[in-house]
């Protein structure tokens, strides 16, 4: 039997409905009765719960998000954030959608799709692989015609089996574990390299053009799920970083 919706209560607490949701969650993650990487109830879940439109949630959730209490993965859900740090907060981001979002033309090609085994010697695979294989993908995307990245990746086949399964020929790597796969903690790396004569050759650049290489790797609940060089062409691209303190200093 389908139970009736809640009342919203009058005179106490949080006055809107979306208030007492945004409220709810706020708690249970402050609380830590939710950690980092768990995932909130699904706004369908919300709305049965509290009887309410789509319109309801969704502002309670923005709200969150935008106290940075939860990320948001497009199909994935919605997810308890990492706690803020020190360092430079950089998000991962989705190369199709960015070049959309600028107005430009987007494109792409896979290069190269092999499964395979780690590497001997190379400690980063064989922990990346975990007791499965790899899947090793080459790719480029280009923003109006014109290269705009050289993305080179590893999927673990052990965290990631439905990926040995995709057509990444269709659909861009970064942009399917985006969707797929939520991820609970990210490593970047960024470094000023000159084209190699090989990416060169693929960004229709000259070798030893200044170019942007960022090295990401990211995981789920301490499982590695993927490793990734993209090399941008120095015209292409930049990084734009917030800072953000732990905790508030006492004056």
């Amino acid at each position: 039997m389908r139970k009736p919706p809640k009342e919203v209560e009058r005179g106490e607490g949080p006055s809107t409905l979306h208030d007492r949701i945004r409220t709810s969650i706020e708690k249970q993650i402050l609380s830590g009765a939710w950690r980092p990487g768990d995932r909130i109830p699904f706004e369908h879940e919300l709305m049965a719960e509290y009887g309410c439109s789509r319109m309801t949630v969704n502002k309670a959730i923005t709200e969150l998000a935008s106290q940075g209490l939860v990320v948001r993965r497009r199909r994935a859900g919605s997810f308890v954030a990492q706690p803020p740090i020190h360092s430079a907060i950089l998000d991962i981001p989705d190369i199709q959608a960015e070049i959309l979002q600028r107005g430009q033309a987007y494109t792409y090609k896979l290069l190269n799709h092999t499964m395979r085994k780690p590497a001997p010697g190379k400690l980063e695979e064989l922990e990346l692989a975990g007791e499965g294989n790899l899947l090793a993908l080459q790719c480029l995307h280009k923003a109006d015609t014109r290269p705009f990245s050289l993305e080179e990746r590893l999927i673990s086949l052990a965290a990631v089996p439905d990926a040995a399964d995709t057509d990444f020929a269709i659909t861009p790597p970064g942009t399917w574990l985006l969707d797929h796969v939520p991820w609970t903690a990210a490593e970047h790396q960024i470094s000023a390299v000159g084209a190699t004569k090989e990416a060169a050759s693929l960004l229709d650049i000259d070798p030893g053009t200044p170019c942007l290489l960022l090295e990401r790797r990211t995981w789920r609940d301490g499982t590695g799920v993927t490793y990734v060089r993209q090399t941008f062409p120095g015209r292409s691209y930049d990084l734009v970083a917030s800072f953000t303190p732990t905790r508030s200093r006492e004056r």
